[in-house]
């Protein structure tokens, strides 16, 4: 669907959703939130022969988020049809088991992805980094809910609300990520994990994974809330001033969130 999202069958039945948008430290348009969505909703199909995906990011960077000034571009359509919102959705939804292989930065929607991920590995160089209320906005896919669950309240509330980066060493003993790994290995091995996962017997998989995560509409549930409160923040005073300071500087990714 586009040149910017590199979708490739690996063997051991491994579906790559590699990011491959480097000038723009792979910032996500509407585009490619489109074909990440399709590579899910493919992987789920009964005959598929995919029994995981990997995500990972070109040229040492996970992304840097939304490419602002597509996201400002649709941001006058309604937000409950965003291509960010239905690939956050179908994150929520997907049966087979995801990986993620982060290297560089990963701003916004690229941290909160890798809470519906089963797996995540992280080259040493890698940064997360949530600053949604810096851009007058509110956490998205189920962050809210999902981070509180996984590092506890207190720590939650620091990374969403003052948005400030951690790395990778913060990121395993916080139980966000299972390991850091060589950056020259890391592809690889996330690939190598992914292939034990799809050679595992899938219903059995399926029914192990679907009970590790839990209450499916309590996570749907806090994304309808997050996506309410999402759109009218976006139309708000506050986030139009920081989408135009944002644009001003440049974009500079550091700054870019979902």
């Amino acid at each position: 669907m586009t040149e910017h999202v590199r979708i490739t069958h690996e063997p051991g039945g491994v579906c790559l959703v590699q990011l491959a948008r480097p000038e723009k430290k792979n910032a996500l348009t509407g585009v490619m939130y489109d074909a990440m969505r399709e590579a899910l909703v493919a992987a789920d199909r009964d005959g598929s022969g995919i029994g995981a995906v990997v995500f990972a990011g070109a040229e040492g960077a996970f992304t840097a988020g939304n490419d602002i000034a597509d996201f400002v571009a649709r941001a006058e359509r309604a937000f409950g049809d965003a291509p960010s919102l239905r690939f956050i959705r179908q994150l929520a939804v997907t049966r087979t088991p995801m990986v993620a292989a982060v290297d560089g930065i990963a701003v916004g929607i690229g941290t909160t992805l890798t809470l519906h991920c089963d797996l995540v590995y992280v080259a040493p160089a890698a940064t997360f980094r949530m600053p949604f209320v810096d851009l007058g906005l509110v956490p998205e896919a189920g962050s809210s809910y999902l981070l509180p669950r996984r590092v506890g309240l207190t720590k939650a509330t620091e990374l969403l609300l003052l948005g400030e980066a951690f790395g990778a060493d913060e990121a395993v003993r916080l139980g966000l990520a299972n390991a850091v790994v060589p950056a020259d290995a890391l592809l690889e091995h996330a690939l190598a994990q992914g292939a034990k996962l799809a050679a595992k017997p899938r219903q059995a998989l399926a029914a192990a994974r679907a009970l590790i995560r839990g209450d499916r509409d309590a996570v749907a549930a806090a994304m309808d809330a997050e996506a309410k409160a999402f759109d009218a923040a976006l139309r708000s005073p506050e986030a139009q001033e920081a989408f135009r300071r944002f644009l001003a500087r440049g974009g500079a990714p550091a700054r870019a969130a979902s």
